[in-house]
């Protein structure tokens, strides 16, 4: 894999409650500079895509709770794309997943999918979750058409794990997400079957690239 290519694998992300304009600025013109994607709040969407328009936009629905009601995440789910997303990454409900009530999670990422002509990553929040909650979520999201799973929004004790990623691996591709701070880190996600990874390091992730690594 050359850099060009392991490059457009991350997504350089900024999500913070505090996350000004500025602030998405800076991550899109990184992205831009280094080949890499832009993951950014739903509320600079339209911003962004004006601002930096060759630059793949990953935007977030539900997040970083995922407890909103189904309709409010499809809604979310829909202005993102009219604003200019190019994917959307949900967060599926874990109070639904804990009480395993499988038809409400499937009817809102069903929802989701089918609301948008986008990538949907379904954000299991797998630090949450002991591995058989973890399986049925990935489950879910594969009967829901969903394009990916994604490990983790950041924002719970824990983010992405190697065992985790083998697990989802199994059923969609994955996005690595929570924690990654390093070149030797991403490679160790993508080595167990990660096909993304999202995170604030981008750059640094990036600008570690070893070619002897691959």
């Amino acid at each position: 894999m050359d850099r060009a290519e392991f490059a457009a694998r991350i997504d350089h992300t900024v999500l913070g409650p505090e996350t000004t304009w500025s602030d998405v600025e800076q991550v899109l013109d990184a992205a831009a500079e280094h080949g890499m994607n832009a993951c950014i709040p739903p509320c600079y969407v339209a911003e962004a895509a004006e601002y930096a328009p060759d630059v793949t936009l990953v935007t977030v629905c539900g997040f970083p709770h995922g407890q909103e009601a189904p309709g409010a995440k499809e809604d979310e789910a829909e202005r993102a794309w009219e604003d200019g997303a190019d994917e959307i990454d949900v967060v599926l409900n874990v109070g639904r997943l804990h009480d395993a009530d499988g038809d409400a999670i499937a009817d809102e990422l069903e929802r989701v999918v089918a609301a948008v002509p986008l990538p949907v990553k379904v954000i299991v929040e797998a630090p949450l979750l002991g591995v058989g909650e973890l399986r049925t979520a990935c489950e879910l999201a594969e009967d829901a058409g969903a394009a990916f799973v994604k490990t983790a929004t950041g924002f719970s004790d824990g983010g992405a794990t190697v065992e985790d990623v083998e697990i989802m691996a199994e059923y969609l591709p994955v996005k690595a997400s929570g924690g990654i701070g390093s070149f030797e880190e991403a490679v160790g996600m993508l080595e167990a079957g990660a096909e993304r990874i999202g995170a604030s390091s981008g750059v640094e992730i990036v600008d570690g690239y070893d070619a002897e690594a691959f």
